[in-house]
């Protein structure tokens, strides 16, 4: 079994489902549910993975405060080693909130602790324990972001494969800097905003084919629409599972779980974009990025009902 290590950011998920009008400033609207829960895309990804039977341990900072201790709590119960996780009382923990209907949400985040990583905190004696290094929320870590592009490499040069998963750029710069970290990453997962943010292009395909540096595996995520990539130049799409959406919060993050976990027992390419639909559908059937995350034996059967 193919070892992962998750180097990223830690925060709690306050998820406000139901909204039937967005708050304007001075007014206030009602929402039909709330649910604290684990939040921020590496740990919805690293849980995602765990649940679908990937080992893979986390690294990254939290503060000694209670959310805190709720979000290293909800990653051990869901399988994830976090031996790594460095507790520091100087940090507060992050906080995301995230007003959620069916259709679309809007997150509002403290960073936090988030902001406190740096590429020197992941050893290459940490390194050489795995196999493969995922990374999330590229522009939310302000403080792993500078090293990124030598932490890839160092990572690279131990043996291990790489993924990075880019996130929304608050700021909406989509700074230089990713392109030079593309070179050392071999798969990237961007949505569909944050593509065309990054490249400048309006079409998919060709932000896609901006972005071919003949090494890196770029994979666009296209909600309700699926997934698509080139292969050997030429596009490759995959349909999403029809599933009722209850909330999106974090299903980009469970299709990087998929299709991880797919890639690396090295299955074929489109089985690696059908179990990053899947995982990405099935988790919306829930509250929250986790809570409703699937298993292994639930992909296959939803990937055998749509085959």
């Amino acid at each position: 079994m193919k070892r992962v290590l998750v180097a990223g950011e830690i925060n709690v998920d306050l998820i406000l489902q139901g909204y039937h009008t967005f708050p304007a400033p001075g007014k206030e609207v009602l929402v039909d549910d709330a649910l604290m829960t684990l939040g921020s895309a590496s740990a919805i990804c690293a849980a995602g993975l765990a649940r679908l039977g990937t080992s893979v341990a986390f690294l990254g900072k939290a503060g000694a405060d209670p959310g805190g201790d709720f979000c290293v709590a909800a990653m051990t119960s869901a399988g994830i080693d976090v031996s790594r996780v460095q507790r520091d009382p100087a940090l507060k923990t992050g906080v995301t909130v995230s007003i959620t209907s069916p259709r679309d949400r809007a997150l509002v985040t403290f960073l936090g602790s988030t902001a406190a990583l740096r590429g020197g905190d992941v050893t290459d004696a940490t390194l050489r324990e795995f196999d493969h290094l995922h990374v999330s929320s590229y522009f939310m870590q302000e403080g792993l972001r500078p090293s990124c592009a030598d932490l890839f490499a160092r990572a690279h040069a131990a043996g291990l494969t790489t993924s990075l998963d880019p996130g929304f750029d608050p700021r909406e710069r989509w700074g230089p800097g990713l392109v030079e970290t593309l070179a050392e990453a071999d798969l990237f997962f961007p949505n569909e905003v944050e593509l065309s943010g990054i490249t400048g292009c309006a079409r998919v395909e060709d932000a896609l084919r901006r972005l071919d540096n003949g090494r890196t595996r770029v994979v666009a995520k296209l909600g309700a629409r699926g997934c698509l990539t080139l292969d050997g130049g030429r596009p490759l799409e995959v349909a999403a599972f029809p599933v009722e959406p209850l909330d999106t919060t974090g299903a980009g993050d469970s299709f990087d779980a998929g299709f991880l976990h797919a890639w690396l027992r090295g299955r074929p390419l489109v089985e690696c974009l059908r179990w990053g639909c899947a995982c990405g559908s099935l988790s919306t059937r829930g509250l929250g990025g986790t809570g409703r995350q699937a298993d292994a034996a639930e992909v296959e059967r939803l990937l055998s009902a749509g085959s």
